[in-house]
């Protein structure tokens, strides 16, 4: 709970969040091996080592299924943006109308979310909004709708968020269900805060200064650069295609579409370096690889591995039944408390932790598509928005235009909080009337 609790303050304690969750995992499973024969087999004193580092390596094979999908989706669209595949979306959004934009930049974040992911697609529309309106009071109000229709474009997709990845990698939901389910809760959820927000918003927009983007590449062609977006972007639709012919992990599609943009990018850029002298080609996939977050990466894998531990001394479990008990195994309330509390604590450990509580059942809410992991799915991804420090999208929205957390609460928190409630009612009006 310290843990959970010093990730929840970061911007207040000023400790990156992977350095605590590596701390956790380290310190979960050190104290794990006072007494491990309480909670696993011990064939006998001199197996401990080996016995627990059995279960640990267990664990970890799990855990690297995320690591490593989450590297290659992230490699894959940052080759994509540094090399100028995101072109269109700021000519797709060119308008003087305020509220004509508000909806712009909604359901192009909404769509983008569900192809990339929630976090990346936030980086990009604030970078589009930079070059699109000069006013930084209106732009922090399309900044956050940014926000509320990342997270919710993320939810109704096995791709457009973490959570959404980790169920989909424990074969919990599938591609098809959770994109059929949730899509119209997923809509509800964006179309109420857009509704509520655009009377904020009045009159044309003072355009800013039209310059290119910081991440476009002059070096392509404009068909090597539609050629990179198709293969990546095409790539990452397809990888769900790709589970679902071959039953192999998703990250072994995410790779195979990251090892074939890889070598296309390479096939132009040797063929580009016969035309002219590149200093360094550093928008190679070789030299992007050196600025992928990995703070992101080992604070997923230290939050997933302190998850595990909890799971095998079964912490997880009695906090399940404790959760059903409380709320009579009305799975409606158990998810949409889940929802709320991961707009204060990190959605990631909430949902590693319902893994490890509720086991997969053959039949009823808990099998796999049941409606327990289809609104786990939905809750943790979209209550996120709530807060602003109750996602990715949010915190690195709130970084990079400056929000502080009071504003975001007055200001938006209500219309968050109520399309997350719409799309909770369409979810369920949806089982009645239509599955």
């Amino acid at each position: 709970m310290m843990g959970y609790a010093c990730i929840a303050m970061e911007n207040v304690i000023k400790v990156n969040k992977a350095a605590i969750s590596l701390l956790m995992f380290a310190v979960c499973w050190t104290l794990f091996m006072f007494n491990p024969g309480e909670y696993i087999n011990i064939a006998s004193p001199d197996s401990i080592a080996s016995d627990v580092g059995a279960v640990i390596e267990h664990h970890l094979g799990a855990t690297a299924t995320t690591l490593f999908f989450l590297m290659g989706a992230m490699t894959i669209v940052e080759v994509v943006d540094q090399n100028g595949g995101f072109h269109f979306v700021r000519d797709a959004l060119s308008t003087k109308s305020k509220r004509t934009l508000l909806w712009r930049i909604a359901f192009m974040t909404f769509f983008l979310s569900a192809v990339l992911d929630n976090l990346t697609t936030s980086i990009v529309m604030i970078m589009v909004l930079r070059k699109l309106v000069k006013n930084a009071s209106d732009r922090i109000i399309y900044a956050s709708i940014v926000i509320i229709a990342a997270n919710s474009g993320g939810a109704f997709s096995p791709i457009g968020d973490v959570t959404t990845i980790m169920l989909w990698n424990a074969s919990l939901i599938s591609a098809g269900n959770v994109i059929k389910e949730l899509f119209l809760p997923s809509v509800a959820s964006l179309l109420i805060p857009v509704l509520m927000m655009q009377f904020a918003l009045k009159g044309d927009l003072e355009m800013a200064e039209n310059k290119p983007l910081a991440s476009s590449a002059e070096e392509f062609t404009s068909k090597q650069r539609k050629a990179i977006f198709a293969i990546g972007v095409g790539g990452l639709i397809f990888v769900p295609i790709f589970k679902s012919i071959t039953h192999l992990p998703p990250f072994v599609g995410i790779l195979l579409v990251l090892a074939v943009l890889w070598t296309v990018s390479e096939v132009f850029y040797a063929d580009l370096s016969k035309k002219k002298d590149i200093d360094g080609m550093k928008k190679r996939v070789s030299n992007i690889l050196t600025r992928i977050d990995m703070s992101t990466i080992l604070f997923f894998l230290g939050i997933l591995m302190a998850v595990a531990c909890l799971e095998e001394i079964g912490v997880l479990a009695a906090l399940g039944t404790w959760l059903n008990d409380m709320s009579n195994g009305n799975y409606y309330t158990v998810t949409g408390i889940i929802g709320v509390l991961s707009s204060i604590v990190d959605n990631v450990p909430l949902v590693a932790g319902c893994i490890g509580m509720y086991p997969l059942a053959p039949d009823g809410a808990m099998a796999v598509d049941g409606i327990f992991w289809q609104l786990l799915a939905y809750c943790a991804g979209v209550g996120g928005s709530i807060l602003i420090i109750g996602s990715a999208a949010g915190v690195v929205v709130m970084g990079l235009e400056k929000i502080s957390f009071g504003w975001y609460m007055k200001k938006i928190t209500p219309a968050a909080f109520f399309g997350y409630l719409a799309g909770i009612i369409v979810y369920w009006l949806q089982t009645l009337l239509l599955f």
